[in-house]
């Protein structure tokens, strides 16, 4: 469904998207990551049309955005971070309108704005003035607006910013339903609604594509090394001193003892460390009460793509621009 390829945006010196390259397949709900200052909203206007890319190709749905922008735009329903309302105008009132301008045929109008009022759960204040309604109920108002014209493509930028945590769920529901039949790119900084809702993530940092996948695959391919969470029943010191004899583990951390059972975080730097870490407990006759491994977040991995790892990638890419523009 989307298709970029060396992707770059330059504000002057300054370049906000440096050879950009990815693709999403029609029917995927794509979680679009990165920190502040990353290229996100950039990249998300230029594949919408809002902003011309100063090198690079996309497509959307097979069109050429730049050649045919007007094409490709039918196949999008955006919804911008700061999303843009006439605050004058009622609900129903501005999503006829929007309706009206994004072509959708006269006489589907009305149900069309009907249906988008419904998914976005706005219907109930369909007669409102859009100025004063609260920020959630704006925000959702945005999204109706993305919905309406029932683009086969809906590229959303922070979607849930302002909801609270019923509208948020609602919101996430929506999403999994619309993905049934549409393909979904989201920018979001709630990782675990990521975690909850995409097939797949792309993370940006400093312009560049620095890692894409699963979620799963990808909290499985970070580089950081396992924790492993123990509690056994016995003295601290003996405790201690067996899980300190484990090859290949580090005590981050140890408590308790006596009458408590005694608590400890350890750092292992293989997968087969956990069998070492319980045979050395049964060998010092210590009870043992819990032994599990601690999983990587989502949030793991993208502080150690965006800092560590980038910030290595940023210096090499760097080097290689200079020598390209010697």
């Amino acid at each position: 469904m989307i298709e970029v390829e060396n992707l770059k945006k330059s504000y002057g010196s300054h370049a906000a998207v440096r050879g950009l390259s990815f693709e999403v397949p029609s029917g995927q709900v794509c979680g679009f990551l990165g920190p502040n200052g990353a290229g996100k909203s950039t990249t998300l206007r230029m594949l919408t049309g809002f902003v011309a890319p100063t090198e690079g190709t996309i497509k959307i749905g097979g069109i050429d955005a730049l050649a045919r922008p007007i094409e490709a735009r039918r196949q999008i329903g955006y919804m911008p971070e700061a999303c843009p309302l006439y605050p004058e105008m009622r609900v129903d009132e501005y999503l006829r309108y929007r309706a009206e301008l994004k072509g959708v045929p006269r006489r589907e109008i009305k149900s069309r704005v009907q249906k988008a009022l419904e998914q976005a759960t706005v219907a109930d204040v369909s007669t409102r003035i859009i100025g004063q309604l609260s920020k959630g109920y704006r925000q959702r108002v945005g999204l109706a607006d993305a919905l309406v014209a029932d683009p086969p493509l809906l590229v959303l930028d922070e979607p849930t910013a302002g909801l609270d945590p019923n509208q948020i769920r609602q919101v996430r529901e929506l999403i999994k339903e619309l993905a049934k039949d549409k393909t979904v790119l989201l920018s979001t900084h709630i990782l675990p609604e990521v975690e909850a809702i995409c097939d797949r993530v792309l993370i940006i940092n400093k312009g560049r594509l620095v890692s894409e996948g699963d979620p799963r695959a990808l909290r499985g391919a970070t580089t950081s090394a396992d924790r492993i969470q123990v509690e056994v029943r016995g003295e601290l010191e003996a405790a201690r001193a067996s899980l300190e004899s484990v090859t290949g583990v580090k005590v981050l951390s140890a408590s308790g003892g006596g009458d408590e059972p005694v608590r400890a975080e350890l750092e292992a730097s293989d997968d087969d460390a956990v069998e070492r870490v319980f045979a050395a407990v049964v060998k010092a006759g210590l009870v043992l009460r819990e032994l599990r491994r601690q999983e990587r977040s989502l949030e793991d991995v993208f502080v150690n793509l965006t800092t560590h790892e980038a910030t290595t990638a940023e210096e090499s890419a760097d080097d290689e621009d200079e020598e390209a523009a010697q």
